[in-house]
């Protein structure tokens, strides 16, 4: 029993140290290869290499090395939470295992309904990957949700499982829905097609990234008020920016903190509703009892 004890605990030192090391080997990677700067300096994410491919080069990036530090984080965060399952819960982690599943899957079963509650895996993925990858910004990271090339993969990703139930029904039925209610407004239902991927690329990085810039020119200027207000202080006392203090992290809370994890929040829900959405599950429900009534009859 104290052997399986020991190895209960030595497989949960492993999976919090899976989910440190990464971020803290991204924090590494920054200091040791992006030049700090005194100056304000709002740019896109910082390039390591460009990796020479036949068709295109591919640039390989803060955004993207963060991303995946995210990802493997969350993969051990996982594996602590359902380390050690049991029929009787008796740990805080599966009661909080069990309180994810069980609020993911309601969610997904009120806003998509029961024919889409595989879809809670999913969903859950989502919420996680686009939350923690805003809180990277806490531990003065480049989030990823501030680079539009990582929210667009997201969009697109969602934009295939759109048109993908939207066929469920065939092809000719997809493209009859482009001239619904009226024929000529086939333009338009193209235009709003295309522009779902767009718009909420767009609504994503666009909340994320106004709100880190917002609060780095805050800082900026309750900086250059603090040296103009105090400066007449002695000695260091002077070069301190009192007025710093406080202010940008009560911001940070809010455009850190609350707004990265409702912007996941969103991004979620529109994905649930857009699928189920594009879903015509009516005709879909009627295809299938013709050919069941088919295959019968034979």
């Amino acid at each position: 029993m104290k052997q399986k004890s020991r190895s209960f605990a030595a497989a949960d030192v492993l999976f919090i140290l899976g989910m440190l090391a990464p971020i803290a080997f991204a924090i590494i990677l920054k200091v040791l290869f992006i030049p700090a700067s005194d100056d304000i300096e709002i740019t896109g994410a910082y390039i390591f290499f460009t990796l020479k491919l036949p068709l295109f080069d591919l640039p390989i990036t803060e955004a993207q090395i963060n991303s995946w530090c995210v990802i493997i984080s969350i993969f051990f965060l996982c594996l602590y939470l359902t380390h050690g399952l049991t029929a009787k819960v008796n740990t805080r982690r599966q009661h909080l295992a069990e309180w994810i599943v069980e609020k993911t899957s309601k969610l997904v079963a009120d806003n998509m309904g029961e024919y889409f509650k595989s879809f809670a895996p999913f969903i859950c993925a989502i919420l996680g990957l686009s939350a923690f990858s805003s809180l990277m910004s806490l531990t003065g990271l480049f989030p990823p949700t501030s680079d539009i090339n990582v929210i667009a993969g997201w969009s697109i990703l969602v934009f295939i499982l759109i048109s993908y139930y939207k066929m469920k029904c065939g092809p000719l039925h997809y493209l009859k829905s482009f001239g619904e209610p009226v024929p000529f407004l086939a333009p338009l239902n193209v235009i709003s097609e295309v522009a779902t991927p767009v718009s909420m690329t767009f609504r994503h990085y666009g909340n994320i990234l106004s709100g880190t810039v917002i609060s780095v020119l805050i800082a900026a200027a309750l900086q250059g008020v603090s040296s103009m207000l105090l400066g007449w202080l002695p000695g260091v006392i002077g070069e301190i920016p009192f007025l710093q203090i406080g202010l940008p992290a009560v911001l940070s809370v809010y455009f850190d903190v609350f707004s990265g994890c409702l912007q996941a929040f969103i991004f979620a829900m529109l994905t649930m509703l857009y699928v189920a959405g594009a879903f015509p599950a009516e005709t879909y429900k009627a295809k299938k009892e013709r050919r069941k009534q088919t295959a019968n009859s034979k």
